[in-house]
């Protein structure tokens, strides 16, 4: 089915496994051409980007850390170069470094607010200064339920969610006039390579909160990314979509 994403260019933050790696998939399988980035697993994103092109699509892996202010503007530089043309951000790249706050040093506030609220802004601006010349643009920024409600020894985490859905609600405002839509995914827990490291005490917990009685797939975050990232969501901004099979409620 074609929803409007053949031969469109989509940059994707970290992109080498779990949640982006997914994102960048089904972007390639509907026809996109997909720039990815990642910090250190380069072998990890190679392999993505190798399946998007047996796929039929174009695919780049580019080595950067998005929490470094200029390196935002060189990436979509080099994503127009290779490509010559942007029309979607997908911002994923994201960490956690857990603890209580009476006992959470500044590295770790510092660590995770940087990568996960200033890496997206720095992309954010990067991109937008694209789309708003040429009239069109999609930005979708991965949050979580975690930033609409709060975690339990994630004060750095849940604040870096919630200033993103914060961020993107502004800035579809911003951008709305020059048909740019931005919009917010927050997922529950999702199965990924960091949920198989959860003490399975923890894991039922989240299950237990879910009212289908499962996580989710990394793919089913994935295809309501690239919803976001098609023109079939042309009437859809400044909107927060939870794929948490209910947890949050």
């Amino acid at each position: 089915m074609d929803i409007g994403l053949k031969n469109k260019v989509v940059l994707v933050t970290g992109g080498s496994r779990g949640i982006g790696a997914s994102i960048s998939l089904e972007l390639g399988r509907l026809g996109a051409d997909v720039a990815m980035t990642c910090r250190s697993r380069v072998d990890d994103a190679n392999k993505v980007a190798d399946k998007i092109k047996e796929m039929g699509s174009r695919a780049m892996v580019i080595q950067t850390d998005a929490s470094v202010f200029v390196e935002a503007e060189k990436t979509v530089d080099s994503v127009l170069a290779e490509f010559g043309d942007l029309h979607a951000l997908v911002c994923n790249a994201g960490v956690t470094w857990d603890g209580v706050i009476w006992k959470m040093s500044e590295k770790q506030w510092d660590t995770v607010i940087d990568t996960n609220l200033k890496g997206y802004f720095t992309y954010n601006r990067a991109a937008a200064k694209i789309f708003k010349e040429k009239k069109y643009g999609k930005i979708v920024n991965l949050s979580s339920i975690n930033g609409l409600r709060g975690k339990f020894a994630q004060t750095n985490y849940s604040a870096s969610k919630g200033g993103i859905i914060a961020m993107s609600k502004a800035l579809a405002k911003e951008l709305g006039r020059f048909n740019v839509n931005v919009n917010v995914v927050a997922p529950g827990m999702v199965k990924t390579e960091m949920a198989a490291n959860i003490p399975p005490e923890f894991l039922n917990i989240a299950v237990n909160e879910t009212v289908l009685g499962r996580i989710a797939e990394s793919a089913e975050v994935a295809w309501v990314v690239a919803f976001l990232c098609s023109d079939m969501s042309r009437h859809v901004t400044g909107e927060v979509v939870k794929v948490d099979g209910g947890q949050y409620i």
